[in-house]
């Protein structure tokens, strides 16, 4: 049976760099020729999610949602446009950060059988890119020990599962005993991200935002609420000095090049055929991954 991936993502028609993640990951994993159709769709952009299902022939279709954690758009918005018949949240019998995924049709397009897939944010794999992008910005495969790592969200005013989602990571990587401090800090709660430099004991701290595209918040507001700059638009060095420490700020984890992993784990998991492919991703995104500036 021929299967198809479709990644949705929510892109902006204020932002043209919000898709060039969608489009970057969907391109490592068409390479790969597992899939006989890879699809990219947008809520703000076009292809749009009421139109995509439409373009794909296969039977077997695998949506990825490219978000950071279960809300409004995971449970009504992408469900809602794919118009996928009989859905309801319960599905996923989540908690908030446990969706895997669920098979149903969509009403207007015959002969498909449609797995819908909880985010990307919230897999297991989503951890590893994390560690992966401290890697990335420090240029150092084996980034752990005297490094403090701090992952930054919104916070649980603005959306209550997009902290859950953080702290689950947080706590993973903390596990993991890889670097000597771990912890979640907020753009809209306590501990705010701020105060990273008064937070953490070590000299060097890795900074990673838990989102799915470099914007707004990415590359004018935390780089300015930390300190690095007083004026994004000038820029800032990587790692720069604030209060005696050095931050090693990374921007959006879901620029990543191993995020397309994580997409392909969540298909995995629905039932797609994707053999050993997820390892021999982890190796080519290891050696194509770009650097710091």
């Amino acid at each position: 049976m021929s299967q198809a991936l479709v990644i949705v993502a929510h892109g902006s028609h204020l932002n043209p760099d919000s898709s060039t993640p969608t489009y970057d990951h969907a391109d490592t994993i068409r390479e790969l020729g597992i899939f006989d159709e890879v699809r990219e769709a947008f809520w703000k952009e076009e292809p749009s999610f009421r139109e995509v299902l439409r373009t794909v022939e296969s039977e077997e279709v695998f949506v990825v949602p490219l978000f950071i954690s279960e809300g409004y758009f995971t449970e009504q918005v992408i469900p809602r446009e794919l118009r996928l018949e009989a859905w309801d949240v319960s599905q996923w019998e989540s908690d908030g950060t446990s969706a895997s995924s669920t098979t149903l049709t969509a009403t207007d397009v015959a002969g498909k059988t449609v797995h819908y897939c909880g985010p990307v944010g919230t897999h297991d794999s989503m951890t590893d890119v994390i560690v992966r992008r401290a890697e990335t910005v420090t240029e150092d495969p084996e980034v752990g020990p005297g490094f403090g790592l701090a992952v930054v969200g919104h916070g649980t005013e603005r959306n209550e599962n997009s902290a859950k989602a953080i702290e689950y990571h947080v706590e993973r990587l903390r596990a993991m005993d890889r670097f000597d401090e771990v912890m979640a800090v907020y753009m809209d709660e306590e501990p705010e991200v701020d105060d990273v430099a008064e937070l953490f004991s070590t000299d060097d701290i890795v900074v990673v935002p838990l989102f799915i595209a470099d914007g707004f918040h990415t590359q004018e507001d935390i780089p300015e609420d930390m300190g690095l700059t007083d004026d994004y638009r000038t820029g800032y060095p990587v790692p720069g000095e604030v209060d005696g420490h050095r931050i090693w700020y990374a921007g959006a984890v879901g620029t990543e090049a191993l995020m397309a992993d994580v997409i392909l784990e969540r298909a995995r998991d629905a039932g797609a055929n994707v053999g050993d492919v997820a390892e021999q991703v982890k190796e080519l995104t290891r050696k194509t991954a770009p650097t710091a500036d």
